[in-house]
C-alpha cells in the first residue's frame, strides 16, 4: 500500500523541482523488530529500486540510511543493502554508476552525513546540455553557444545569462583549448556551477580522435565530433566511435553533415570545399551513430557573410527540420553572427555565436585604457552586450 500510494507522489515531486536547484527526498521507515524478516526488507529495497526508476534526471548521488542494528545485527541487512545495490547501479539500471552511499543511522555528529556525502558528490550544475536544448525545443527558442577564450570571456557570457535570465553554453574550440588547456576548462566548469542560470560546457569541433577522447575527462557536458572533411562512410565510423564513447559518460553528442566554408581560429574552408548537408545522407548517418544533435550546412559560414548577406536554403533547412523531428535529434546552426530569428522559427535549437563576440573583444582592445584590469573590464562588457542581445534575438531570455 505504501509503495503504491507514496512512489508516484515522490517522483512527481522530484521531477517539478529538479531544475531549479538541489533537491533531497528524505523519507523514514520505521520497521519491526531488527532481523524480523528478510521480507521486510526486501519491500524496503524494491521500493528505493522502483522510485530511482522513475526518476528520469540522473541523481548525484544515492543515500541509503540505515538502522545500526539493521545493518550490523543480522543478515537480512546487509543482504537488503547488497540487493538495492545491483539493482539500483547494476546492468539493468536506468542510472548506473551512480555513487550509492551507505550511512548507518544514529551515530555521529549533526554534521557526518553531510561530510559522506561531500566525500562522494560532484558538484553539479543547474542542467545538462540536453535538458537545454530539450526546453528550447519545447519552448520555440533557441539556445546560444558562444565560443570563450579566457575568464574573461566566460565570464562574459554568465553575466549576460543572469542579466537576461537566460541559459546559455560556454563553448571551447579546439585552438582555444590548446593555448588555454586544462585551466581553461576549469574556469568554465566552475562559472557554469556557480551561475544561478542553466550554463553548461560544450567541446566544439573536434576533428580528431585523440582530442576528443582526450576531452571525454575534462569535464565537458557535451561535445562535438567533426568528421565533415571525410567521406559519408568515414564520417559514420568516426562518430560513431566518439558517440558510443560518450554516451556512456552521459555526454550529449553534436555531429556535422555537410561542411561550411569560411575562416574559424585559423582553419579555413574554401567555398569548393563546402557542402550542403544532404537530407537521405542525413537520415542514414542519424541512424548509424546515434547522434543528439545534428550541425546542418544550409549555404551558412563561419566568420563573416558577405555584404550581400546569407543565401540560406530555407527549404533544405524546413527537410532537415521535419527529418530531425522525426528522429528525435536537435537541429543546430554554426555560423550564427549575422543570422536573423526567422530560423529559430524553422526548427534551429542551438547557435553557434564565435566572431561577432570576438570583434568585440579585439575593437575594445584598440581604446587605450588605464591598467590590465580595465582592459578586462571593457573586454568583458564589450562581449557581454553582444552575448545578451543575441539571448534576445534567439529568444532565450526569460527562459532560465
Amino acid at each position: 500500500m505504501w509503495k503504491g500510494k507514496k512512489i508516484p507522489q515522490l517522483r512527481h515531486n522530484f521531477e517539478l523541482y529538479k531544475l531549479r536547484r538541489p533537491f533531497l527526498i528524505v523519507f523514514f521507515l520505521k520497521l519491526p523488530a531488527a532481523c524480523e524478516s528478510l521480507e521486510i526488507n526486501f519491500k524496503v529495497s524494491s521500493a528505493l529500486v522502483e522510485i530511482v526508476r522513475r526518476i528520469s534526471t540522473r541523481p548525484r548521488y544515492i543515500l541509503a540510511k540505515i538502522d545500526k542494528n539493521v545493518l550490523s545485527g543480522c543478515h537480512s541487512g546487509p543482504w537488503s543493502i547488497k540487493f538495492s545495490f545491483s539493482l539500483v547501479l547494476g546492468p539493468e539500471s536506468r542510472h548506473p554508476g551512480v555513487p550509492y552511499i551507505v550511512f548507518p543511522g544514529n551515530v555521529g555528529d549533526s554534521n557526518a552525513l553531510a561530510d559522506v556525502v561531500k566525500s562522494w558528490a560532484l558538484p553539479s550544475r543547474l542542467s545538462s546540455t540536453k535538458e537545454l536544448l530539450l526546453n528550447a525545443e519545447r519552448g520555440g527558442y533557441a539556445v546560444g553557444a558562444f565560443n570563450v577564450y579566457n575568464m574573461e570571456g566566460a565570464e562574459a557570457v554568465v553575466a549576460a545569462a543572469e542579466e537576461e535570465n537566460s541559459p546559455a553554453i560556454l563553448q571551447i574550440h579546439p585552438s582555444a583549448l590548446k593555448q588555454g588547456g586544462i585551466p581553461l576548462v576549469a574556469c568554465c566548469v566552475s562559472a557554469a556551477e556557480q551561475a544561478n542560470v542553466p550554463i553548461t560546457v560544450h567541446f566544439d569541433h573536434g576533428t580528431s580522435k585523440q582530442e576528443l577522447v582526450e576531452a571525454l575527462d575534462l569535464g565537458f557536458d557535451s561535445l562535438m565530433v567533426d568528421g565533415s572533411h571525410l567521406s559519408l562512410k568515414d564520417n559514420i565510423t568516426y562518430t560513431k566511435y566518439i558517440s558510443l564513447l560518450a554516451h556512456s559518460k552521459y555526454m550529449l553528442v553534436e555531429a556535422e553533415l555537410g561542411r561550411l566554408s569560411g575562416t574559424e581560429d585559423d582553419l579555413t574552408v574554401e567555398d569548393y570545399e563546402a557542402r550542403l548537408t544532404d537530407v537521405n545522407q542525413a537520415e542514414e548517418f542519424i541512424d548509424e551513430t546515434g547522434i543528439d544533435a545534428l550541425a546542418v550546412c544550409i549555404g551558412n559560414v563561419h566568420g563573416k557573410y558577405p555584404a550581400s548577406g546569407p543565401n540560406l536554403r530555407l527549404v533544405l533547412l524546413k527537410d532537415l527540420h521535419a527529418l530531425s523531428s522525426k528522429k528525435g535529434v536537435f537541429l543546430v546552426l554554426h555560423g550564427a553572427s549575422g543570422l536573423s530569428e526567422e530560423l529559430i522559427k524553422r526548427g534551429v535549437t542551438k547557435f553557434n555565436v564565435n566572431t561577432e563576440v570576438r570583434k568585440a573583444y579585439m575593437n575594445s582592445l584598440s581604446n587605450p585604457k588605464q591598467d590590465l584590469v580595465h582592459v578586462m573590464a571593457s573586454a568583458k562588457e564589450a562581449m557581454k552586450a553582444v552575448v545578451a542581445e543575441k539571448m534576445r534575438l534567439f529568444g532565450s531570455s526569460g527562459k532560465a
